[in-house]
Order: C-alpha cells, then sequence, then structure tokens
C-alpha cells in the first residue's frame, strides 16, 4: 500500500515509524478509548441520575443541553492552548477532568446540581475531544498515511464496553456514585500512565502547510478561521447531526413506523452502530488508496440511499439494511474532516480542529431536536428525510477536501 501524501515529499515511502511514533499512536489509541468509555459510563447512568434528582424527561432535556455547551466550551478553549502547549500537555489534562468531572453528576442531589455537573462534564470532554484529535492529526503527519478514523473506530469500541460495564454494574445493584467514582480513579490511572507517550510538540509550529490536504498556499495567523476550514465545520455539523439522528431515532422509526416490538427496534441502533465502528476500522484503508475526497463523497452517498431505504422500507428486515447502510456510509466521513481541519495549518491545527469539532457537536445536539418538532408536521418517516438531505449535500460538497494547488506535492493516491 503506498502512502497519502501528508507532506512536502511524502510521496516517496520513507523508513518504517519509529519507536516513539508508534509510542504515540497507542497513547492516543488509548485517550479515544478513555473518552468512549467514560461517556458511556455517564449515558448509562442517566436514568438512575434523573431518578436520584427527580428531574422529569423535559427537564432533563434542557440539562442535557448544559452538557453539551459545557462541551463547545470546552472545545474553543483546548484548541488555541493545545497550539501554544501542545498536545503533551491538554490531552492528559483533559482526561483528568473529564474522569474526575464524571463523579459530581452522580451526587447531585437537585435539577440545578446535576446542571452544574454536566457542564463541568461537558467542559472536561470537549478539552479531551479537541486534544487527543489534534495529536491525532501529528501523529498521521508522522505516519504520513491516514490513520484517523481508527482512533474514532477504537472510541466506539471504548463506549461499547461501558455500555457492557455499566449494565453489569446496574445489574449487580450498585450505587451510581460508587461506579462512576471508581471509573474515575480509572481514568485518572490511564491518563497519567498514557501521558509520557504522547509525542513531543513539533518544533516547527508555523511552516508552509502541505497544499495537499491543506489548499492554502501558506500557513498565517489571517488564514486561520479561513473559508476552507468553515466549510468542513458545516460538513461536519450536517453529518454528525445525521449521526445524533440515528443515536436516539432509529428504534423509534422501527417502532413507530413499522410497529416492531421494542427488543426488535433496539436492533436497528445496533445494526447502525456496529456499521459505524467496522466502517471505522477499514476507513484509514480505503483512504489510503482512492484519497479523502472519495471517502467522503462514497460514504454520504451511501449514507443517503441506506436512510432512504430504511424510510421506504415495507418491513422490519429491509429498515435494518437501511440502517446498516447509513452506518457503514457515515463512518469514515468525519475523521476525513477532522483530518483535513488539521493539517490545514499545522501552526494552528487544535484551533481548527476544535472549529470543526465543535459545530460537528451542536450538529448532533441539533438532529434529535430538530426531528422532534418535524413529527409534528409529518410522520417520523419522511421527517427522516432531512438527514438524507445532508448526506446528500455532503456528498455533493466533498471537493472541499480536495488539494487546490497540488502541484507541489506529488499525492501517491487518486483524489476522486
Amino acid at each position: 500500500m503506498q502512502p497519502l501524501a501528508l507532506g512536502p515529499g511524502a510521496g516517496i515511502q520513507g523508513p518504517p515509524p519509529s519507536a516513539r511514533l508508534r509510542n504515540g499512536r497507542r497513547a492516543t489509541f488509548a485517550y479515544f478509548a478513555l473518552n468512549g468509555f467514560l461517556m458511556g459510563m455517564w449515558i448509562v447512568h442517566i436514568p438512575v441520575v434523573r431518578q436520584h434528582t427527580g428531574a422529569d424527561h423535559a427537564l432533563l432535556g434542557w440539562l442535557l443541553l448544559l452538557l453539551g455547551a459545557g462541551a463547545f466550551a470546552g472545545m474553543r478553549l483546548a484548541g488555541p492552548l493545545t497550539d501554544r502547549f501542545g498536545a503533551q500537555v491538554t490531552v492528559p489534562a483533559g482526561a483528568a477532568l473529564c474522569a474526575v468531572a464524571l463523579v459530581p453528576p452522580a451526587w447531585a442531589a437537585d435539577a440545578p446540581a446535576l446542571g452544574a455537573a454536566l457542564l463541568l462534564l461537558g467542559f472536561g470532554n470537549g478539552c479531551l475531544d479537541v486534544g487527543m484529535n489534534t495529536h491525532a492529526v501529528q501523529v498521521e503527519r508522522g505516519y504520513g498515511r491516514p490513520v484517523m478514523s481508527a482512533f474514532h473506530a477504537v472510541f466506539s469500541v471504548g463506549g461499547a464496553l461501558a455500555a457492557l460495564a455499566g449494565a453489569a454494574a446496574l445489574g449487580l445493584g450498585l450505587p451510581a456514585a460508587a461506579t462512576l467514582g471508581a471509573t474515575a480513579l480509572g481514568g485518572l490511572l490511564l491518563a497519567l500512565l498514557a501521558a509520557p507517550a504522547l509525542l513531543d510538540p513539533e518544533p516547527a509550529r508555523a511552516p508552509a502547510p502541505d497544499p495537499v490536504l491543506a489548499g492554502a498556499p501558506a500557513a498565517n495567523p489571517a488564514r486561520r478561521g479561513s473559508p476552507r476550514v468553515r466549510t468542513l465545520a458545516v460538513l461536519a455539523f450536517l453529518l454528525m447531526l445525521c449521526e445524533g439522528v440515528a443515536n436516539d431515532w432509529s428504534a423509534l422509526h422501527l417502532e413507530d413506523s413499522l410497529g416492531a416490538p421494542a427488543a426488535t427496534a433496539a436492533l436497528a441502533y445496533g445494526a447502525f452502530a456496529t456499521a459505524m465502528t467496522a466502517g471505522r476500522f477499514l476507513a484509514d484503508r480505503v483512504a489510503a488508496r482512492t484519497g479523502p475526497v472519495a471517502v467522503l463523497r462514497y460514504g454520504a452517498a451511501l449514507a443517503a440511499a441506506g436512510l432512504a431505504l430504511a424510510v421506504a422500507a415495507p418491513g422490519v428486515p429491509a429498515a435494518l439494511a437501511g440502517w446498516t447502510l447509513f452506518g457503514a456510509g457515515l463512518s469514515g466521513c468525519v475523521p476525513q474532516l477532522f483530518s483535513a481541519a488539521g493539517h490545514a495549518d499545522p501552526a494552528a491545527a487544535g484551533a481548527n480542529v476544535a472549529r470543526v469539532a465543535g459545530l460537528g457537536y451542536l450538529g448532533m445536539l441539533a438532529g434529535p431536536a430538530v426531528i422532534g418538532p418535524l413529527t409534528r408536521l409529518v410522520p417520523l418517516g419522511p421527517a427522516l428525510l432531512l438527514p438524507v438531505a445532508c448526506c446528500a449535500f455532503a456528498a455533493l460538497a466533498a471537493g472541499a477536501l480536495r488539494p487546490r494547488d497540488p502541484g507541489r506535492s506529488r499525492p501517491m493516491v487518486s483524489e476522486r
């Protein structure tokens, strides 16, 4: 397999990655898995925490928005801090904060206390998210080939493991405070143990970025937040909106539109999540062979076709097939956007990743919220055509990942 050109001279096969780089990659996997596990443990314990605080479903919905607000604020702060101090500082700090912040929700006695706790948890999650994705870009630059999607796949694996561990703890009747406290201690330990393996900040922080991924002739402060980065952020918003819709509405679609029993309806989200995780483990190899443009274009098109199949399905088997295709198509799309944002300007990698991740996170929150009001106007099935349109738009706009001045560096993959 020939490497994707990520920088000047990357079209030539280089030496194998150093031990330092391999260790940095392993540490990045550890932090992605930790992030998925921490947030997964919170999700599993949401019903218990809600009962403890006495919040009804409507109030809980508003409180969860504070989680999103905290994450957005953390992302916006962590981006510039990562550019200034390096991911070697911000990633362990973000991981430690996210782990510690997992405990206060379990001790919240009322809605205001839970809101403050969720704001802190979201802030820690946002800091860790941007820091580890920025470090993933640095690792990818060192490898000279796509490696971003596998990190996101491991995040999903961490969430799945948390669901199993959390379900076991709840089945044993363990208090939420004890389970989340033990998880926080384990998270702190992993954050400290993995920190020494993180890569040092790159010595040259402001060279001209590679035009193959940057699409810009030079890196300078005026180009931070360039139109191209804003386009990537909009695409992340649309695609993560689709992911949010699948998380909250896939099972309800089978139950409400096709009359499936609850146990069968739950398979819709399972099919989506499994396909997305498996697809992310494969997406790096596909991107290395075909280029990020093709991954985004054909992946988003497959996702649109899959969800359209699910909406039009006359029965449960066809709907499950549609949700599976939806997850498979979406799997590799967002990692390409994060990667492109990080490579666009090495001097502002953290800030650019924060812009794309922040708007994408808002999209994930907006998706479920938008579908609900739409169902007052049309049935749930037709309402799901909104994410179909989002995927179709992303497929048409995939050229945003194409190099604008590829003549300065010869890529080894076709940018179809």
